[in-house]
Parts: C-alpha cells; structure tokens; sequence
C-alpha cells in the first residue's frame, strides 16, 4: 500500500463517493438502509475531514505557502461538511428534511474532493517531492489511527439542531 498522502487521500474519496452512489441508490422507503449508510457516510467524513485538518493542510501551508488561500478555502468547506454531518447525526433517516440535507452534504463534498483532485492535488504534488508526500502520508496513516469516527455535537448546536427538527 502506497503511503504518498495524495494516494491515501484519493482512496478515501473513492470510498466516500461509493457510499455517496449507495445512498442515492437507495431509493424511498429505505429509512433504515439509507440510517446506515449514512452512518458510514458519517464516520468517513470524520476520520477524512480529520486528516486532512490535523495533517495534509499544515503540513502543505507550512511547506507550500503559495497554496494558502486554496488550503483556507479547504477548512471552510470541511467547516460546511461539518455542520451538515453534525445536523445528520441528531435526525432519525424518516425525518422530514433528511434526504434533502444528505444530499446537500454530497454535492458540497463532491465539489469539495473535484476540487482538491482536479486542482489543489496537482499543485501540491508539483511542489513536493515523492519523500516529502510519503513522509506526510505517514502522518496521514498515523493520525487515522487516532481520528474521531463521529463528530462531537456542542451543546449549543446541539439545541439548534433540535429546534429546527421541531
């Protein structure tokens, strides 16, 4: 298994779109099928948005700077990510605006990984060398290890989240 951090970041979005493509195919009436896969849709997001928070973007600010307003924009949309994932957690998969807010969190996210895949990707790899993203990618797979599998909901939006369910 390669440990090139673009590798490593490129199977996750492999893997975040395939339950993406599950979930849509899942089709109405499939509330508990869809709960689960979003469940997954849910722990993948984390462990990823994770990553890349703790490690792939401070490590590529730190040794890329050109790429800072690429790697600003990156945080706010896992910012976005985030607050729809935790919004998720708090509904039940019958909820009225469940499938609406799921499919919202997909085509941030999808926009997201084009995004990174097509244009930021390309330019970080250009700028590092083939050590330097296997050292990072190291990290990568170190801090996998240790990544929140489902966000922390604060009390505060946790309260919000309630009032909108009502």
């Amino acid at each position: 298994m390669s440990s090139d951090a673009i590798v490593l970041l490129k199977e996750d979005h492999k893997e975040i779109k395939k339950a993406f493509r599950e979930f849509e195919k899942a089709g109405d009436g499939a509330e508990k099928r869809k709960g689960e896969i979003v469940q997954r849709i849910i722990e993948l997001l984390t462990v990823h948005t994770y990553v890349e928070n703790e490690v792939m973007y401070p490590d590529v600010r730190r040794l890329v700077p050109d790429l800072e307003d690429d790697i600003d924009e990156s945080y706010e949309e896992h910012h976005v990510a985030d607050v729809l994932v935790t919004e998720l957690v708090a509904l039940s998969p019958d909820a009225d605006r469940f499938d609406a807010k799921v499919t919202v969190l997909i085509e941030n996210v999808e926009h997201h990984i084009e995004e990174e895949e097509q244009e930021w990707f390309p330019k970080v790899r250009e700028a590092l060398g083939r050590k330097q993203l296997a050292e990072i990618g190291e990290r990568v797979l170190a801090a996998k290890q240790k990544a929140p599998r489902s966000p922390a909901q604060p009390s505060a939006l946790k309260k919000t989240v309630d009032a909108l369910i009502k």
